[in-house]
């Protein structure tokens, strides 16, 4: 049987690995797999890799603040962003959609827990 705290915390358990594991996995091979998807949609090499950077240390930062110090406005901040990376994501690259690994899929999930960290975490 699954005690109460580890029932509690597991969604937000879930959203501080999936943030940390997307910072390692953006910038472990220094952004250039990154770098690549989006000067495939035509961004120059600079700002690709500028961007994959700042989504790595941002998304490191989120799972950080989550693990440590969970907030309605860490949660507010991570659905943010999520938000913004889903659009950007979107727009330069429709077809994530019907990836058969569904990367932009997955943040309809992602919404879901974190509207739920945000009303537990709202008075």
């Amino acid at each position: 049987m699954v005690s109460r705290p580890l029932r509690r915390d597991g969604p937000r358990a879930a959203l501080v690995l999936v943030w940390l594991g997307t910072a390692a996995a953006s910038l472990w091979d220094g952004g250039a797999h990154g770098q690549a998807l989006l000067q495939a949609v035509g961004l120059g090499p600079g700002l690709a890799l500028t961007l994959v950077w700042a989504g790595g240390l941002w998304d490191l930062a989120l799972g950080l603040w989550l693990a440590r110090a969970p907030s309605a406005q860490a949660y507010r901040w991570a659905l943010w962003g999520m938000l913004a990376m889903t659009a950007l994501g979107t727009a330069w690259m429709p077809a994530l959609w019907l990836d058969p690994m569904g990367p932009l899929l997955k943040n309809l999930a992602i919404a879901a827990l974190l509207l739920q960290g945000l009303q537990r975490h709202t008075p």
